[in-house]
């Protein structure tokens, strides 16, 4: 339980960060890869809703760019 409720917690902790660089695309970036490194795949499909939600308008190359490489990295289709 101790697990689930931490990844939960890391989780919300990127979405923050994210929120907080998100006026400049190289930090947004750089915070992106980083939260993609920590997350457990269930939570980076979650990351990926939220972030083409909340910044697609914005970001939506640094988004794709970031989502395609961990696709590639791991061979999955989310």
């Amino acid at each position: 339980m101790f697990n689930l409720k931490y990844q939960w917690l890391m989780l919300e902790y990127f979405k923050v960060i994210l929120a907080k660089v998100s006026f400049d695309k190289v930090l947004f970036e750089k915070e992106l890869i980083k939260a993609l490194k920590n997350l457990m795949i269930n939570e980076v499909k979650e990351l990926k809703q939220w972030c083409t939600s909340k910044f697609n308008a914005k970001y939506s190359d640094v988004i794709d760019r970031c989502f395609g490489k961990f696709n590639k990295q791991l061979n999955l289709s989310i």
